[in-house]
């Protein structure tokens, strides 16, 4: 049973729930009229609902676009003379590829070395949804989040790596199911092979 005492967030649900009735109204229709295109009823008993859970659903998804992932950072910084990496690896991220609306998913490591000022650990798993939801590329979706950190926390260096798999891959065009994508980037200190290698082994990914 859920936890009647938890938050909406705390139960993995978002503030952004509250939909425009207009706008689900509207891709509702663009739904169904799909449905019907792909050869099936949408007044079928199994469909009738469907049109109106699929705009809640890709609302929900692309949640992104009302969320400024800066002030998820500012919303906790911390004065703190801490001038080691700081790591949060294994961040599940769920996004939708923009290609053809599929999604990929996987996990993303970032790590930042402060520079005067560190953020609330939870920020981060935010900070990478507040970008993963929206129509996105894997390469563009590691250095959005790496910009965003760099430009934000002026730390001394940051590190993604996001390892990922891509139903578009998968499920369509070469279908190979076990192919997993690699991302990374890196500012500052990370650029250096030491650091860098520092890095690689905490997180234990292979990058070439």
């Amino acid at each position: 049973m859920a936890d009647a005492s938890k938050s909406p967030e705390e139960k993995g649900y978002s503030k952004q729930e509250t939909f425009s009735a207009a706008g689900t109204a509207h891709m509702a229709d663009a739904y169904r009229s799909i449905i019907h295109q792909l050869g099936e009823d949408p007044d079928r008993e199994g469909l009738i609902k469907t049109p109106e859970r699929a705009a809640k659903a890709m609302q929900f998804l692309m949640q992104g676009y009302d969320q400024n992932p800066a002030d998820i950072l500012k919303s906790a910084m911390f004065a703190e003379d801490y001038r080691q990496m700081v790591l949060v690896k294994d961040i599940e991220v769920y996004s939708m590829c923009e290609h053809h609306l599929l999604p990929f998913f996987g996990k993303a490591h970032i790590a930042y070395i402060p520079n005067g000022h560190i953020v609330g650990l939870s920020k981060i798993p935010r900070l990478v949804d507040a970008f993963a939801r929206r129509m996105q590329v894997q390469e563009r979706l590691t250095t959005d989040i790496r910009n965003c950190i760099d430009e934000t926390l002026r730390p001394l260096g940051v590190a993604v790596v996001i390892e990922a798999q891509h139903l578009c891959m998968q499920m369509r065009g070469v279908q190979k199911q076990n192919s997993v994508t690699t991302t990374s980037a890196f500012t500052g200190e990370f650029m250096e092979e030491k650091t860098r290698a520092e890095f690689i082994s905490l997180i234990g990914t292979r990058l070439h």
